[in-house]
């Protein structure tokens, strides 16, 4: 027992003696890859320690895991204090920021990034929770000028006029509920990053921005989405307003909407989309953006994959039956449908503009509807091209309903090769019968295979 407790004694006075030789560097660069709570913690172990941690290059810190606000604010001030010092370089800061009061951190987040922004700083990440307008923070001017940050994120701060903005790494940006000097503010920010790649703007109603200008010769993905907080209970009244969107990006291979109030939405140089995702409403203002809506919907039609919602859906349809030429997707060959609500969509609408088509799924979240998707004739893809469908169907769906979709396209996909029908819950008898007689069918395609498939209460 003696000796089994010198043996542990022994490895770990090595160890010590190891870790001892090691530099203040080489120990930071270990500590990099803890969590930023644990690596701090290890300031207790000796006095060389106590100031090891200040070395990393990363920081993740939230308000809300200090006693109080003054310990948070005096923990960044020792950090920078110290990083003065040492003349330290932090690559990488994620702040997340809780203001209880009107006072707390006063003008500390401006003073932090304009200390981080003038260093080596690559990745940055700030957000500000429960921070009302009045309050939020200004983006110091250095920030607008860091030459070496390739990812940024900004949450709830404000964002004023700037003269020069120069940001030649930035690939990656994430804006969300910031408030700005006025609309061609961000237009300015967003056309001078001559690098960017993925970029993502959450909306407030009260932004100062009435119309979302994206200009970009090198962007390939883009979110635009709103968020309306205290206004949801009321945002119909916003339609009145002249909010809208336009988007000009001739590389942009990804674009995800989820914008209910914009009235306009433009869109132009959309050769290179691969890809888009509708979700919401997708509100366009009919009686005076018809041009405006059609010039949208051909923009896209160049897509090879579409996700999209039903109301989104129900839209397109509603200005589909309004027009005598309607756009075609020839190019699309995937798409998938979220049905939610019980006011019905006509599928078969969409189908017949999509030609190529080949794969399809549904989601059915709704309940307590008979009529939410109905087929007026068989579209030519069902005809031709469609080889692949997904039924999903989650805890809030209907089994049946989705089976009786299922049925359709058993009896007219001639090219149908497998269709599966998920379920999040079990089968009750009345839906195990629906599907052994969907089993049962005549299949217009000799190839298809049908298969059931429960994912236990997985929702969709």
């Amino acid at each position: 027992m003696e000796e089994s407790v010198k043996r542990c004694r022994g490895f770990s006075d090595a160890r010590e003696d190891l870790m001892s030789k090691l530099t203040d560097a080489l120990i930071s660069q270990v500590l990099f890859y803890l969590p930023t709570k644990e690596a701090v913690s290890t300031s207790v172990l000796s006095s060389r320690w106590k100031s090891v941690w200040l070395l990393i290059p990363d920081l993740d810190l939230n308000s809300s895991a200090f006693p109080s606000n003054n310990a948070f604010v005096g923990f960044i001030d020792k950090f920078i204090d110290f990083s003065k010092i040492e003349n330290s370089c932090l690559h990488k800061l994620k702040l997340s920021i809780r203001k209880e009061h009107e006072n707390d951190n006063k003008s500390c987040v401006t003073r932090w990034i304009g200390f981080v922004a003038t260093h080596k700083l690559k990745h940055l990440d700030v957000e500000c929770l429960l921070w009302k307008k009045k309050c939020l923070e200004v983006m110091p001017l250095t920030l607008y000028i860091t030459q070496t940050l390739f990812y940024l994120r900004l949450h709830r701060v404000l964002l004023g006029n700037v003269e020069s903005i120069s940001l030649p790494c930035l690939k990656t940006m994430h804006l969300e509920q910031n408030v700005y000097a006025n609309e061609t503010c961000l237009e300015f920010f967003i056309s001078s990053c001559p690098v960017l790649e993925d970029l993502s703007i959450v909306r407030k109603v009260d932004d100062n921005v009435k119309v979302l200008r994206v200009l970009s010769q090198t962007l390939t993905s883009l979110f635009v989405a709103f968020d309306y907080g205290e206004h949801r209970r009321g945002f119909h009244g916003y339609y009145s307003l002249d909010f809208g969107v336009l988007i000009d990006a001739p590389r942009l291979k990804y674009l995800k909407i989820g914008d209910d109030i914009s009235r306009s939405k433009i869109v132009s140089n959309m050769d290179s989309l691969a890809k888009i995702e509708i979700v919401g409403l997708f509100y366009i203002e009919r009686a005076f953006h018809n041009k405006v809506a059609r010039n949208f919907f051909i923009g896209i039609s160049r897509v090879r994959d579409m996700i999209i919602s039903d109301r989104a859906m129900w839209f397109m349809s509603f200005y589909f039956l309004r027009e005598e030429s309607t756009p075609q997707f020839c190019n699309l060959s995937s798409l998938e449908v979220k049905i939610s609500w019980s006011r019905g969509i006509n599928l078969s609408m969409f189908l017949d503009n999509s030609p190529n088509l080949k794969s399809m799924v549904l989601v059915i979240y709704c309940k307590n509807l008979e009529k939410s998707v109905s087929f007026s004739s068989v579209p030519q893809c069902l005809l031709s091209s469609l080889e692949f469908v997904e039924i999903k169907i989650s805890r809030f769906g209907i089994i049946s309903l989705g089976i009786g979709i299922a049925r359709f396209f058993v009896e007219n996909s001639v090219v149908l090769k497998k269709l599966v029908v998920h379920s999040s819950r079990p089968m009750r008898k009345k839906s195990l019968v629906a599907f052994e007689n969907l089993l049962a069918l005549p299949r217009r395609s000799s190839m298809c295979q049908i298969i059931s498939v429960v994912d236990g209460y997985k929702d969709f």
